[in-house]
């Protein structure tokens, strides 16, 4: 890239993934990944450690992100039927300096998510490895770590963050 990455275009792209996954396009938020991309949520008990020392929630590879979309959007996926109303907000976007092609961007997070008569919160902060190539900017990588010291009273993480 040969310009860098603004703040307002990191938030414009940010926001865009949030309203995928808010729509349930979870194939098209799929897609934002590259070939190599992973999505990756850390255990609340060890959000720090790595995925190689540590029990992930999510620790998923562009095929394996691929799959949990197409699953979820199944009639059969029992934790998602009825889907969950969802509402992703993103902010206290953060650019840092492009380390060769992958550009770091953080930001926090809130996802609210309705089911059933019960709504739960989830909120946390994301990291990013952007990519800026010819299909525009894709996700090299995105770590949502949550800012909650158990998983209760949700007890799982069933939808994207």
């Amino acid at each position: 890239m040969s310009t860098p990455l603004t703040r307002t275009e990191a938030e414009e792209f940010l926001f865009q993934e949030a309203a995928l996954l808010d729509a349930w396009k979870l194939e098209e938020w799929a897609n934002l990944f590259t070939d190599d991309g992973e999505y990756l949520i850390p255990a609340t008990d060890a959000p720090e450690a790595g995925p190689g020392t540590s029990l992930y929630l999510v620790y998923d590879d562009r095929h394996r992100l691929g799959e949990r979309a197409k699953r979820l959007l199944k009639k059969t996926a029992h934790a998602e039927s009825p889907r969950s109303l969802t509402r992703h907000m993103t902010t206290n976007v953060v650019v840092g300096k492009a380390n060769g092609a992958l550009i770091p961007v953080s930001c926090n997070f809130v996802v609210f998510r309705s089911r059933m008569e019960k709504t739960d919160i989830y909120p946390g902060h994301a990291e990013y490895q952007l990519l800026h190539n010819n299909q525009g900017l894709r996700i090299r990588s995105k770590k949502a770590t949550l800012d909650i010291d158990v998983l209760r009273p949700q007890g799982k993480v069933s939808i994207i963050l």
